[in-house]
């Protein structure tokens, strides 16, 4: 039975004590590959079971690297953002490192904020998910040893590591899908959060359309949630020449657009209105959707960016190498009408 009470700090020293060894003994038996006798390693380990000892890893590498990995991200609650969370911090700690999740607003001020605790912690990394940090505490951070790696944002620091996803070719797929079921009027839904993905996305559906000669029409409803496509809708079908053709920069807008759609509306989907999304969150395959989406790969993101932290991935810190890019594969559902027999 353990002896220490919950409230108690239980020491190295306190170990030692109690198994009659020296306080070099403890650390070299909870140090991997150092050398220590099976008979001193039994007392130290009987005397740690019995007072409910465990190794303060962060401070023993504190003096060295603090193997501290920070995730900075915003809208933690939205379906892709805690399926990268999940999936990155479980491969994180696969590998050994300590992951700390900021939970942060998107604007620069709020990311800053956030980049600051970072070095206070004296993370070896900082991985932002979401917003947009300046250039000049990106340079902080690199100039205090931090690697800092921006997933899903097309511009690059200097200095920066840059993982994300090809929303060009995505958004002149999605066009093409569009037009290929026969749609006309076509308009683009995204929101307020006005993030560096977001904006991609709906940058070149636009300018896909102009290079065929289609007005594209842009509706921005509000934050990106469900509500916000439902809002869209609304204005959209308000209008007295509605489109018949919508691709909505994620998924959640359009679950949102696609309800407003049908039950304000009474339109049928994909007959009388065809809507693509983005993210291919788990709710886009559900029998009531069935949602033509865009697949956001997140184990190869999280794989990738691991690989960088571990370094079995080449950096390109400071070598010009460009941003890994991986391309979203269309997962074709219900919700666009397919090629006429």
């Amino acid at each position: 039975m353990r002896e220490a009470t919950p409230t108690s700090f239980v020491s190295a020293k306190m170990v030692a004590e109690r198994a009659g060894v020296s306080r070099s003994a403890v650390s070299r038996t909870f140090t991997d590959g150092a050398s220590v006798s099976e008979e001193t390693r039994r007392k130290v380990l009987e005397a740690a079971d019995a007072l409910g000892y465990h190794v303060n890893h962060l401070a023993r590498q504190l003096r060295e690297r603090s193997n501290i990995v920070c995730l900075i991200v915003s809208d933690v609650t939205t379906p892709i953002r805690a399926g990268m969370l999940d999936i990155l911090t479980r491969k994180l700690q696969a590998v050994g490192k300590i992951t700390v999740v900021l939970n942060t607003e998107a604007d620069e001020a709020s990311v800053g904020r956030a980049m600051k605790l970072t070095l206070h912690y004296r993370a070896d990394a900082t991985v932002v998910l979401s917003g947009t940090p300046s250039s000049s505490l990106v340079q902080t951070a690199l100039a205090n040893g931090q690697e800092v790696i921006l997933i899903n944002r097309d511009d690059r620091l200097n200095g920066s590591e840059n993982v994300g996803v090809d929303n060009a070719i995505a958004a002149r797929e999605a066009l093409f899908l569009l037009r290929r079921a026969g749609c006309e009027r076509i308009a683009v839904v995204t929101s307020s959060a006005r993030t560096p993905s977001l904006l991609a996305r709906e940058r070149h559906f636009v300018e896909a359309g102009l290079q065929e000669g289609i007005a594209i029409a842009v509706v921005e409803a509000g934050p990106t949630t469900y509500q916000s496509g439902f809002d869209a809708a609304r204005r959209l079908f308000a209008r007295s020449n509605p489109p018949d053709g919508v691709f909505c920069v994620t998924d959640l807008l359009a679950l949102g657009f696609m309800d407003a759609a049908r039950h304000e509306f009474g339109l049928r989907i994909p007959q009388n209105l065809c809507v693509i999304g983005f993210d291919n969150i788990e709710q886009a395959g559900w029998e009531s959707y069935q949602l033509t989406t865009f697949d956001q790969p997140l184990e190869k993101i999280a794989s990738h960016v691991v690989g960088l932290l571990v370094g079995s991935e080449p950096s390109g810190r400071g070598g010009g190498r460009e941003a890994a890019v991986f391309e979203p594969p269309a997962i074709w559902r219900k919700s666009v009408r397919p090629l006429p027999a």
